[in-house]
């Protein structure tokens, strides 16, 4: 999967994670523009990991602040 069809993926995971409809953009944070509390969080990573049949730890959990890093690191676990 190139960049644009994890983008897509991860876009439709997200909308039911995504409570006050805010529109996704590689700038979007989880923490202030969805505010994405701590469990939601575990709950949308073990979405993603499911989907794509990859584990982030939660080293990676950590540095990824906003979409577009989300995104990145998902495309580069695909490639490994």
């Amino acid at each position: 999967m190139d960049r644009a069809e994890i983008d897509s993926s991860i876009k439709s995971l997200i909308e039911p994670f995504n409570k006050k409809g805010v529109a996704i953009t590689d700038a979007t944070t989880f923490a202030g523009d969805l505010e994405f509390d701590s469990l939601t969080v575990m709950d949308f990573v073990a979405a993603i990991e499911d989907e794509f049949d990859i584990i982030i730890s939660m080293n990676q959990q950590a540095e990824i602040e906003n979409y577009g890093q989300l995104v990145d690191a998902v495309t580069k676990l695909q490639g490994e």
